[in-house]
């Protein structure tokens, strides 16, 4: 075992790379060390620019690399690395050859490129295409399922929950529970002198459309907004609809019932307009004061700015709820267009980041009429009205 000093230099060995300059004036590398520096020198070493890139030409060297890295790291660093390999050199082919992609570690980032990759994709390819993306599906719908539904579920109870209570709409145990106080130990019962129920059961208490935008930057957003609609299409008390769009309006709810197909029914890139977007939505509106419409987008419109701030207006002042999400991913604080937030958030939609994991819980705010300000904030989320406030006193 390496003392401390040694381990350091060999780190800092391993993250430098081998050139003269490296200024460590260590050793020789361990076997192991060795391959773990070829594969990392393959990627980091090679020149952004030449897009044939540090792996080699041949199809054989970069499905090496994937079993280097596989064997080398843990499946965290493993994905990142294929992120880096996308992104630094190009590989798409990766993707189009399933003896690769059946090497690659899957994850939410694999698949959003997988479907920008759709229509490209070889036949021979797109069955293991499909189970990879099957995989990712599922893998993050146990993780998101469970949690959404139990949010909605718990929240229209609450949202449906009355003081006022027929004696057959009465929930007992809460009733009890809501008048031990009152407790006449001469009678050995309880005076419920508060009653607690659920009014009449409606088939459909919410209504909630998800717009998402489509646009190349929002591909991690459309996985995800895509799961969640699937999960909430599944639940009775809620009517759910899934809309995504670039400069034309694709409505996939009829496909809900299977999240893959949802997803290879979107094409990432492209440009965007929202405003025919929201036009859209309008349309799918009934009830204004049970509708929750979500829009996922970074704001940058290509339609008509005044077009598009007259349609939220029309929304918010119709009693729909209009949020917007400037993101639906885990990366954090996304690029968007400040200028269209602010003037979103002042027409009363709230703008914000938002990751997989808040958005149960926004859910339940939305459908409980809680302000969503007001829940971003105890959430630690910067909303747009207040990073424009923020600047304003700077």
């Amino acid at each position: 075992m390496l003392d401390p000093q040694d381990e350091r230099l060999r780190r800092w060995r391993l993250i430098l790379g081998g050139e003269a300059a490296d200024g460590t004036g260590g050793g020789l590398l361990s076997d192991t060390d060795a391959a773990i520096d070829k594969a990392l020198a393959a990627l980091y070493d090679a020149d952004p620019k030449d897009r044939r890139g540090g792996l080699g030409r041949s199809a054989p060297n970069v499905a090496r690399w994937l079993g280097d890295i596989r064997t080398y790291f843990p499946s965290s660093v493993v994905r990142m690395l294929q992120q880096d390999a996308l992104e630094r050199l190009n590989l798409q082919r990766m993707l189009l050859e399933p003896e690769m992609l059946a090497a690659v570690e899957p994850d939410v980032h694999l698949v959003a490129n997988l479907i920008s990759l759709s229509s490209v994709i070889p036949a021979r390819t797109k069955e293991t295409a499909r189970l990879v993306v099957q995989k990712v599906v599922d893998d993050l719908m146990r993780q998101l399922a469970q949690p959404m539904r139990q949010a909605i579920t718990g929240s229209l109870n609450r949202a449906a929950r009355n003081r006022r209570p027929r004696h057959s709409e009465i929930d007992w145990p809460r009733t009890i529970r809501a008048n031990l106080r009152h407790y006449q130990p001469d009678y050995g019962t309880i005076i419920p002198e508060t009653k607690i129920g659920f009014g009449r059961k409606r088939s459909r208490l919410r209504h909630i459309i998800l717009c998402v935008d489509q646009s190349g930057s929002m591909a991690t957003s459309v996985v995800y907004a895509s799961l969640f609609a699937a999960v909430m299409a599944s639940l009775p008390a809620v009517s759910t609809n899934l809309v995504v769009f670039d400069t034309a309006v694709v409505d996939l709810t009829e496909q809900l019932q299977d999240p893959v197909e949802v997803l290879f029914g979107t094409r990432l890139g492209g440009g965007t307009d929202i405003h025919q977007a929201l036009s859209y939505c309008q349309g799918l509106v009934r009830q204004p004061a049970e509708t929750i419409l979500v829009l996922i987008s970074d704001l940058y419109e290509g339609g008509s700015q005044e077009n598009l701030l007259r349609r939220v207006g029309s929304l918010v002042s119709s009693g729909v709820q209009l949020i917007t999400l400037l993101a639906l991913n885990d990366e954090g604080a996304p690029a968007y267009d400040h200028d269209h937030a602010a003037k979103f958030a002042a027409l009363g939609s709230p703008a914000f980041a938002c990751t997989p994991d808040q958005f149960a819980d926004l859910m339940a705010a939305a459908i409980n009429r809680q302000d969503i300000e007001q829940w971003a904030a105890q959430q630690g989320i910067v909303t747009a009205s207040n990073q424009d406030l923020l600047k304003s006193t700077m």
